[in-house]
């Protein structure tokens, strides 16, 4: 049967296996997210949450084998980096070091639609394209970083950029890496605001993190990550419990919920 777009997944993986440095850091792992979903995946250092992120930029590839498996992205395994990007925006820590550089807040939103860092001489920029930037500034409330160089912005300003430069394509969905590191209490809080306003617009939110309070209460899926595998998957109420997360980080753990986030004690 051909699957409708609204029934494509997002993302499907099926007994997928990485190694890296000799090392399995993926051992047949199998993971399907529904297009308009926002998962929170969790797990310790080294349990194979970095490797998922560069599967879904194709900077690393399955290790090919005899047994029936497959990655997917919006139901396709083949794709152009380029196009791709447009579809499933990536927020990660290797890319803001990347972006900072002497270019101001505008041209470095304005150069996501280029997969550039600044705007070239070649760059074709559109008013279509200078009218999307604006908008996706106001949106997240950077407009006074316009003229501010990335190297003179905090790190959650930064983090906002590199947000805009995403979501100038209308992403199906962004991808987050541990997207609270360095940042102080205010910038989290700002962040964390934002991302719930993104999650209310519809757009699928997929978050790799092993802090708990990055996710937000609009996140009702929790994915267990551990030594490659799925450990749990299932709604957020079930799985942040102390019981799975002792298991996962295999410590013990007391888990207090306020305010639709979690916490541990």
């Amino acid at each position: 049967m051909v699957e409708t777009m609204t029934s494509t997944p997002l993302i499907r993986l099926e007994n997928v296996t990485v190694e890296r440095g000799g090392r399995r850091v993926l051992d047949g792992f199998s993971l399907s997210i529904a297009q308009g979903e926002h998962v929170a995946m969790l797990g310790p250092n080294g349990s194979g949450k970095s490797t998922f992120i560069k599967l879904m930029a194709r900077e690393l590839y399955p290790r090919q084998k005899s047994e029936p498996w497959c990655l997917h992205i919006l139901g396709r395994d083949r794709w152009d980096l380029f196009e791709l990007r447009n579809q499933l925006g990536l927020v990660s820590n290797d890319w803001m070091h990347m972006c900072t550089r002497d270019y101001p807040g505008y041209e470095m939103v304005l150069s996501g639609f280029f997969g550039s860092v600044g705007v070239w001489p070649h760059h074709t920029v559109t008013p279509e394209m200078e009218r999307k930037t604006r908008e996706v500034m106001r949106l997240l409330e950077i407009g006074h970083l316009a003229e501010r160089p990335a190297t003179e912005m905090s790190s959650g300003e930064a983090r906002r950029i590199l947000i805009g430069r995403a979501l100038v394509h209308d992403p199906k969905a962004l991808v987050f890496d541990e997207p609270t590191t360095s940042l102080d209490l205010r910038a989290t809080y700002e962040l964390r605001e934002i991302l719930r306003v993104l999650a209310r617009r519809g757009l699928s939110i997929v978050l790799v993190t092993h802090h708990l309070p990055d996710i937000i209460p609009e996140m009702e899926r929790v994915v267990l990550i551990q030594r490659g595998k799925v450990l749990r998957d299932g709604p957020k109420r079930e799985v942040l419990r102390s019981a799975p997360l002792s298991d996962l980080f295999e410590i013990p753990v007391e888990v207090l919920e306020r305010n639709g986030y979690y916490h541990v004690l």
